[in-house]
């Protein structure tokens, strides 16, 4: 599995997470495509803990997202959020993880960001490339 997202994209999201004091957070929406997840749109969720060492998408915002999203052809393909310390899944990604088996992108404080995927139970970095 490889994620595949435009420069613009990523950039937004950094740039969001580097200006936040809480965890950013929504979802990645595209197609996938020969074992790529292809990001063709980027949709921020409010955080409704308003946490900077959690999160949850406001509920409705979500199936507003999801919906909409749908309706242009796109499904959910991965989950962005934010840390406010280097980007590596937390226990608490972990549950998340098993609930949304798409891919995950976590933006550090730093400006880095990593994407994740968990198989067989096991979490596993995997390629972002840019587009």
């Amino acid at each position: 599995m490889e994620l595949v997202i435009r420069n613009e994209h990523l950039n937004e999201i950094l740039e969001k997470a580097g200006k936040s004091s809480v965890e950013i957070c929504g979802f990645l929406f595209g197609r996938i495509t020969d074992g790529k997840a292809i990001v063709e749109e980027i949709r921020f969720i409010p955080n409704r803990l308003n946490s900077p060492s959690a999160f949850e998408m406001e509920p409705l915002e979500m199936v507003r997202a999801i919906d909409e999203a749908e309706e242009r052809g796109l499904e959910v393909v991965g989950i962005f959020h934010s840390h406010l310390c280097a980007p590596v899944p937390s226990l608490r990604d972990l549950k998340g993880m098993r609930l949304w088996p798409v891919v995950w992108l976590i933006a550090g404080s730093d400006g880095s960001c990593r994407a994740f995927v968990l198989e067989e139970g096991k979490i596993r970095e995997i390629k972002i490339r840019l587009k």
